[in-house]
């Protein structure tokens, strides 16, 4: 009777996980539909049977903006962010956690306030600034100081004050490790899975990025694909809602490979830690 009532609740479980999942599924799918079919037979109404303009929405579609051109920026930009930015925020975080030097806590308490100030307000000294550099129309703008990112930072101090036991870092010493050896064989295989998961959120952030490289991009073969879309949705290409979908569909499949590629590896890593702990 107990095997009966517990084969019920999984089986149960199951289905609700499969319905919600075919739900998750059903907005993507009609993206992916209409993004064949012509703007009259979007309006009358949705169908699961794929149209035949898929070829003449995309030819519409890059008549106005070269779409790929932007896919490529957008990219460059958002691996670039993604990988120093969980590096370096995975060894300021070492540094937060292990070690104790002078004005450490006024520190991550001026760092912790820092999370809490809205990016736009300093939107225009921001722009002043690089300026004055000579970093304006290029992609330093929107990949330096992405890499100083004061949450991940955050996540993964608390994460690494959690899991890492002092007696490993005492061991490595005695064995005659240095300090950096030690946060690349130790610190950072330990952080890895909460690496993976704010690397997820910082793809995502860095990929839908609009107003900072509205701002300090000027040329048109350097625009990333949000400030395109923007362009595209602004263009008489708008009226063609075929053409429309089809660029949202491009720049929303990033997106979703990043993500089913960081939830495996998070899996992998949690699995694999359980495994060996």
């Amino acid at each position: 009777m107990h095997k009966e009532k517990k084969l019920l609740n999984k089986t149960l479980i199951y289905i609700l996980l499969t319905v919600l999942a075919i739900v998750s599924f059903i907005p993507f799918y009609m993206m992916i539909i209409n993004a064949t079919r012509e703007t009259k037979d979007i309006i009358m109404g949705f169908t699961f049977i794929p149209g035949t303009e898929l070829v003449e929405n995309y030819k519409n579609m890059m008549s106005y903006v070269n779409i790929w051109a932007g896919f490529k920026n957008s990219l460059i930009v958002s691996v670039t962010v993604t990988i120093l930015s969980g590096y370096f925020s995975a060894l300021t975080a070492f540094g937060f956690a292990v070690y104790n030097f002078k004005g450490k806590n006024p520190l991550f308490i001026f760092m912790l306030l820092m999370m809490m100030v809205p990016g736009q307000l300093g939107l225009i000294g921001f722009y002043e600034l690089n300026k004055a550099l000579g970093f304006l129309d290029t992609f330093i703008p929107l990949i330096v100081p992405a890499i100083a990112s004061p949450f991940v930072v955050f996540f993964l101090k608390q994460y690494l004050s959690s899991t890492l036991h002092p007696s490993l870092l005492e061991a490595a010493r005695i064995d005659g490790a240095g300090e950096l050896k030690i946060f690349h064989t130790i610190a950072l295989p330990i952080m890895m899975p909460a690496v993976a998961t704010m690397s997820i959120f910082t793809f995502i952030g860095s990929w839908n990025n609009y107003i900072l490289p509205l701002v300090v991009i000027f040329s048109p073969e350097k625009y990333t694909l949000p400030v395109l879309m923007g362009f595209l949705k602004g263009s008489q290409v708008a009226q063609n809602l075929g053409s429309l979908y089809l660029g949202i569909a491009i720049s929303v499949v990033p997106i979703m490979i990043a993500f089913l590629f960081f939830s495996k590896y998070i899996i992998t890593s949690i699995s694999a830690g359980s495994v060996k702990g």
